[in-house]
Formats: C-alpha cells, sequence, structure tokens
C-alpha cells in the first residue's frame, strides 16, 4: 500500500475551501440584483458578471486539486481514479466554455453535466474495483481503505446521484437552482478529501501493523542453541559425593 504524501491532504483540503470562497468572494462583486438561491454558480464567471476572473479563478485551481488528488490517489484503483481526472478536467472546461448572457450553452451544458456526473460516480468505481473483503488468495494483503469499501462507496454515490438529481430538477422546473447546485459542488468536492484521509489512515494502519525491530540485531551465527532436555534456568545441580 503507497503512502498518501501530505501535500495531497491540503490539496484535497483546500478544494472545498476554494469553491465556497470564491463564490461567497464573487457574489460579494455582483449587483444587488444577484440571488445565490436562485442563480446559479456559473453566472459568476459568466461574460456578463462583474470580476468574473474571481470564479473563473477558483474554477481553475478546483479542477487542479481533483487532477492532483486523482493523481496519488492509489489506493482508490484506476478506473476510480480516472473518473476522478475526467472531473478535474471539465470543472476546467467550464472556464472555456462559459454561459453566456443570454439563453444557454450546449458546450457548457456538456461540460457542466460531465463534470458532475464523473465527480458523483467516481466513489462506486473503487467500490466495484475493489475486493468485496478479504482476499483468500493473499490473506495478508491490507484491507481497502473504509472509504473504498463497496458499501461505503456505493452509498456515497447514491446520496451524491440524487443531488445531482435534484440540481437537475432545480434547473428545469425549480426555483432555487442556486442552492441545489451549491449542496451538490460541496458534497462532490468533501469526497475527494474523505477518501485521501481515508487511505492516509489505512496506510499508517498497515505500516504499523508490520514487523518493526526494537533493538539491535543479535548475532545467530555460532551460538549453540539450548539443551531442550536439560533445566530450563539456573546452574547444572552436582551430587552429593561432588562427582559430576
Amino acid at each position: 500500500m503507497r503512502a498518501v504524501p501530505n501535500w495531497a491532504v491540503a490539496t484535497a483540503a483546500a478544494a472545498p475551501v476554494l469553491l465556497v470562497a470564491g463564490w461567497t468572494v464573487a457574489e460579494s462583486r455582483q449587483p444587488a440584483g444577484y440571488d445565490p438561491i436562485r442563480d446559479t454558480i456559473s453566472q459568476l464567471a459568466g461574460h456578463d458578471a462583474a470580476d468574473a476572473w474571481i470564479m473563473v479563478t477558483a474554477l481553475v485551481l478546483l479542477g487542479c486539486c481533483y487532477l492532483a488528488t486523482a493523481a496519488v490517489l492509489h489506493a482508490a484503483g484506476l478506473p476510480s481514479r480516472f473518473m476522478l481526472a475526467v472531473g478535474g478536467v471539465a470543472t476546467i472546461a467550464l472556464v472555456a466554455f462559459p454561459r453566456p448572457t443570454v439563453g444557454g450553452s450546449l458546450s457548457h451544458g456538456i461540460a457542466a453535466t460531465v463534470a458532475v456526473l464523473a465527480l458523483v460516480l467516481w466513489p462506486a468505481g473503487s467500490a466495484l474495483w475493489l475486493p468485496r473483503g478479504a482476499d483468500a488468495v493473499h490473506p495478508d494483503s491490507p484491507q481497502p481503505p473504509w472509504a473504498f469499501r463497496r458499501g461505503v462507496g456505493l452509498g456515497a454515490t447514491a446520496v451524491l446521484l440524487a443531488l445531482f438529481g435534484w440540481s437537475a430538477f432545480e434547473v428545469t422546473s425549480g426555483s432555487r437552482t442556486g442552492l441545489a447546485e451549491r449542496v451538490t459542488a460541496v458534497a462532490v468536492s468533501l469526497w475527494p478529501l474523505l477518501a485521501v484521509l481515508s487511505a492516509r489512515r489505512a496506510h499508517l494502519a498497515w505500516a504499523s501493523g508490520g514487523t518493526t525491530s526494537v533493538g539491535p540485531a543479535l548475532p545467530t551465527v555460532g551460538v549453540v542453541p539450548p539443551d531442550p532436555l536439560g533445566p530450563s534456568h539456573g546452574p547444572t545441580p552436582r551430587r552429593p559425593d561432588g562427582l559430576p
């Protein structure tokens, strides 16, 4: 099991911070008509947004955080890491295809859908790829971290899919699109952090459970083992008459 570097924990923790801080600062720069409950995050980086560079920078850094996490989270397995990386690339692509001032954008909608779906489905990828329980062929191999176990991974994807469904409903026929989008975005940004912390904890437990030397190695060559038929300790008893 590979170790999770300290910078990976910091990068995963920075993702939700960048997201919330980005839209908070960007919202403060918008005119009075902007409503975070109704209006989307993408509008903060659109053509008609005031100081759009704030949200643009936050989205680019957020996508980079996902890519960096996918690069080092070996415990998740290659298919799941690939999906997380796709989510990072699609998040950055939102900047390349901003939302227009009037109407919608097919390219922006595709990038947003791919980003959210990839970030929603990647926990299930590791849950289905990794073994369900103990490996009978290799009983000494470490167990998967708790975030990548089948029940946990599938449960996380189910919750994230429900949030994605809520966002889709609000986009088509609701009035709280911004709220649903923000809740979903924060949820999908928190799971990579939980996965990194889980992998790091599993590696530390696995490393501490191995054989560790607690003193200098003792020589074994030329050492005569004790007689198994002799006394366990103490000097050899002698006969009363002094003879051996």
